[in-house]
């Protein structure tokens, strides 16, 4: 008499402990990712050079001088811009890279189990690494001014992993969602693009009225993009914006986290 094995994930919590008995798979996923994004390109890893490069010149030379937006501080526009843009590119691209990750590998959904949360953490990872090189460059841009970081750059890694944070809820909603709903497939990079503007990436917080600026701050990265400006340029601290984006960055990561989760058991049949 044969013996059927069912394999079925466990439901019970996060599954933390799962996660952790298998991070060396996490590993071979990131560095999967990473090699297949750029597998056949003429420049390879240098992509995450040129990306924030270009975008900072188009927007200094549209916003800054044409436009005349001038940032909250003594700072010349391009090194305003490039602190901004470091943190928002690493979370434009994770949520893009996260949101479609489980869609782009349902041979693997259908075929074996593993953590599923693996897929859209390993599109994150990869897409943090690309942004040290990108900070790299914001390093460069920062001596070619004359300009030398702050004492409050120390605060620099508790904001990462505030960023890592907030991209990794968005992910995990969006990866749960587009398995579901296709349509979240077309969706991503409309809403990225609409999130941009409502960040402040090329323009300061203070354009926006003070008594407003609290709803700024329901954007996660709105308070992480200024405080990672405060901590590289030495611009006074918006503890309520920061707070603010704080508290939604977790009431997001914990919502992506558990509807994930709730969704996760009917992945292989629908993708």
């Amino acid at each position: 008499m044969a013996i059927e094995t069912v394999i079925r994930p466990n439901q019970q919590g996060l599954a933390l402990g799962e996660a952790y008995a298998r991070r060396e798979l996490l590993y071979f996923l990131v560095w999967r990712d990473i090699k297949l994004r750029y597998k056949q390109t003429v420049v390879g890893i240098a992509w995450a050079v040129l990306v924030p490069v270009m975008q900072l010149v188009i927007f200094s030379v549209i916003f800054g001088h044409l436009a005349g937006i001038k940032p909250d501080g003594d700072y010349p526009y391009p090194v305003f811009v490039l602190a901004g843009l470091v943190p928002w590119t690493f979370f434009a691209h994770s949520v893009t890279q996260g949101g479609h990750s489980l869609a782009d590998q349902q041979q693997l959904l259908t075929k074996v189990y593993f953590p599923r949360l693996f897929m859209p953490t390993a599109a994150v990872a990869g897409c943090f690494l690309d942004s040290l090189v990108a900070f790299g460059v914001l390093m460069l841009v920062l001596a070619w001014y004359g300009y030398v970081p702050s004492a409050q750059i120390v605060y620099l890694p508790a904001l990462a992993g505030l960023a890592i944070l907030a991209a990794l809820g968005v992910a995990f909603l969006l990866s749960a969602l587009t398995v579901a709903y296709r349509d979240f497939r077309y969706l991503i990079p409309v809403g990225v693009q609409v999130l941009m503007f409502l960040s402040p990436v090329i323009y300061p917080v203070t354009l926006v009225p003070e008594r407003y600026q609290w709803l700024l701050g329901l954007n996660p990265m709105a308070g992480i993009i200024d405080g990672v400006r405060s901590a590289i340029l030495g611009k006074p601290w918006n503890m309520p914006m920061l707070l603010m984006s704080t508290a939604s960055t977790l009431a997001l990561l914990l919502a992506g986290t558990m509807y994930f989760r709730k969704t996760e058991r009917r992945f292989a049949d629908i993708a």
